[in-house]
Parts: C-alpha cells; structure tokens; sequence
C-alpha cells in the first residue's frame, strides 16, 4: 500500500517529518517545547505533526520534510518520484538520517548516497549539487519510506554567543532560544515584553525570530550593553530603564529570568511584588528561576500548565509556564 500526496495540495494536506537532537541535560526543555509546538510528547528523536515550524527557531528541530510521497518500499517510493514536476527548477537529493533507528536497522553512508543517487535519477529536472533551486529530502521512518521538500536548521543562537557583553550567571542561547519558543510559539500579532532583561540574551533570541518584544530592567548599568548585543546581530528593539513593578502596559506574553545573583539579591517581598505585577500586565507568563516558587505564583493568582529543567552541571534552573 503507498499513499501520494500531490505537489498542488501541499498546502492544504501537510504532514511533516521532524528529526530531533538535544542533549541529556536539556531533555525535559526539548519535551516542553515540542509539546508547545506540536501538542503532543515527542516519544523519540523523530516527530510527525501537521504543524509547520521553521527548524530554525528551535536549537532541537534539525531538519524537516514537508511529505509528498510516501511509500512502504523504496521501490514504491521511485515510482512515485517519477511523477514530480519540477518545471524548470534544479534539485538535490539528501537522504536525512533517522536518529531513533536501532543499529541494525541504520543505513551507511555509502548505502544512503546510493540511495540519494537512485532517487535523483528519476527526477525528471537537473540536478546540482551545489546551488539547487529545491532540496528534497528523503528518509526512513516508521515502517516507511517519505519523500518530499527538505528545510535544515540553521543554528542562528550559536553566532549569538559571540555577542559584545555577557554575563556568566546569563541563560546560554539555546536555553533562551528554547524559551522565547515556549513562551511564543506563534509570533503573529503577538506583543512580548522582558521585563528583567540583563544583558539582552533573551531579546536578541526573540528579535531574531521577528517577535515583537520590548526589554526592559531596573539596572541602568546594564542596558547599554543589552542595546549593543541586540544592535550587533543586525536586530533592533525598544530597551528601557524601569522597574517591573512600575509597567503599565498590558502584554500578550512576559518572559522573566528571576534575578538571583549577587548583584541582583531580592527578597520574598520583592519575588511576590514582581510576579504580582506580571499577573498585572500578561496574559501569560514564561518564568525562568532557580528557587522554588510554586507558592509565590499561585497566591498572586497564577495557573501553573507546564514546566521544565533545564541544567548546566551541577546548575539547575526551572522553567515555569503560567497563565
């Protein structure tokens, strides 16, 4: 049995294959943001859905296949292939690895570039292997052989870290990354503020996906250096002097990096002031801490609806999504 999805109705019957990478210690934060994008567990390291995301806005999502023909054999596949119409467009084939195989069932490198050539030899369009028009990706997963166009990652938060003002106690890019995507994982029509900003980290994340966010924070040291990170990367935003307990404004969404460091000590009082104040001004809320602080948030009348950790070593740290 194969089953064929038609090029001129991608958009309206969209299945699309994700594969997935992250490490041990992020493994409950790569959990909660597939659960934000998808609405389900991702139970292996490959995950299906009718939801598009482009696999840059996540540091976990690798690559992506929009499926247009599936089939139980690869046979069935190139039976398939032999039907697309490309017009005039160039192609390349590349044969995406299945991370959730066993070993046995693994193919070898020599084995997936025949696979890739035996493909692209019943494409009816030329081939170039260097600057195609269209990537198509082809791949083994469960049970079955899936074709279709092909989109990688490209791990924008790495070039992040080279940014002019840092802070060693500030959330690495990836955990930012993965944060602004539980917070917000559809940007249209969204507004966003960080109200605890620091350094930038988390606004140069958002800004970089086109989110609509403001920064700001209570420490006037700092804030020329988070203007210059965002303006370093190319990006622009609003970042301004003022206390979380003074916003006025309402937001769709808030993302607070509870400060706990030595230059940064608050008390209860001001924990209970601060989220009180988030209650105030956000629908939702996305707070990062490395203290408990259930309590805290439920009397100031938030609803926890999910969590994760996220770990560095011996450092752990708590992502808590209210609304």
């Amino acid at each position: 049995m194969t089953n064929k999805l038609h090029t001129n109705n991608l958009q309206t019957s969209n299945n699309y294959i994700y594969s997935c990478s992250f490490p041990e210690d992020e493994r409950s934060l790569f959990a909660l943001e597939m659960r934000t994008f998808f609405g389900k567990e991702a139970t292996s390291n490959v995950l299906e859905s009718t939801v598009e995301v482009d696999p840059t806005r996540s540091p976990f999502l690798k690559e992506r296949i929009r499926v247009i023909y599936e089939g139980e054999t690869l046979e069935d596949l190139i039976n398939q292939v032999k039907d697309l119409d490309l017009a005039e467009e160039t192609f390349k084939i590349i044969y995406v690895k299945n991370l959730g195989l066993t070993k046995k069932e693994k193919e070898g490198f020599e084995l997936r570039r025949t696979i890739e050539k035996d493909i692209g030899l019943h494409v009816t369009s030329e081939a170039d292997f260097h600057n195609p028009d269209r990537l198509l990706g082809v791949m083994f997963v469960n049970g079955r052989w899936v074709f279709g166009d092909y989109v990688k990652n490209e791990p924008v938060w790495l070039h992040h870290q080279k940014k002019p003002h840092s802070y060693s106690t500030a959330l690495n890019t990836r955990v930012a990354r993965s944060v602004v995507n539980i917070a917000i994982p559809k940007t249209e029509g969204i507004k966003a503020i960080d109200p605890c900003c620091g350094i930038g980290t988390v606004l140069v994340e958002a800004r970089s996906m086109g989110i609509d966010i403001v920064g700001s924070d209570r420490n006037y040291l700092i804030l020329d250096g988070a203007r210059e990170n965002i303006a370093h990367f190319g990006l622009t935003g609003e970042v301004n002097l003022a206390d979380i307990r003074d916003i006025t404004m309402n937001y769709d969404v808030a993302i607070i990096d509870l400060p706990y460091n030595l230059c940064s000590v608050i008390t209860h009082e001001e924990q209970i002031e601060m989220l009180a104040s988030a209650r105030r001004f956000a629908k939702k809320v996305v707070v990062i801490t490395v203290e408990p602080i259930d309590e805290i948030l439920l009397t100031v009348g938030f609803t926890i609806v999910d969590r994760a950790v996220a770990k560095k070593r011996l450092f752990t740290r708590e992502v808590i999504v209210c609304n």
